[in-house]
């Protein structure tokens, strides 16, 4: 499949630096959540944990509402399964440091992967 926008692809001005800011402020909230983590607590700063969450969110809305397809190909079901995953995160104190590290690397897969595989819808509906 084409990673070319399709017809149903929408757009508006200044999209692009919007992503760009909410992909930062997303960076920051994982650093946060990683480095309270990796400082040997189990606690994560709500703030990062927020920060993290609602920039998660907001691009994957937007990433809904740009592409009507997007939650059937595989990049849209795998945001899916990191909500899933994060909701684990916010209610179990005991795995979080685990589901950091597996949340982390299962994004930077689909993050990198191939948009031929990203894009690759899940059915043909």
């Amino acid at each position: 499949m084409s990673a070319s926008p399709s017809s149903t692809y929408r757009d508006f001005p200044g999209r692009r630096w919007l992503v760009v800011v909410l992909r930062a402020a997303h960076l920051a909230g994982v650093v946060g959540v990683g480095a309270g983590l990796l400082a040997g607590g189990q606690g994560v700063a709500d703030g990062f944990l927020i920060l993290m969450v609602a920039s998660g969110v907001a691009m994957a809305a937007l990433d809904a509402w740009s592409n009507a397809l997007w939650l059937k190909e595989f990049a849209g079901l795998s945001l899916l399964v990191k909500f899933v995953l994060i909701g684990i995160f916010v209610v179990d104190e005991a795995a979080r440091p685990a589901l950091f590290w597996l949340i982390l690397v299962f994004s930077v897969v689909f993050a990198h992967a191939p948009a031929s595989f990203r894009h690759r819808r899940v059915s043909r509906n």
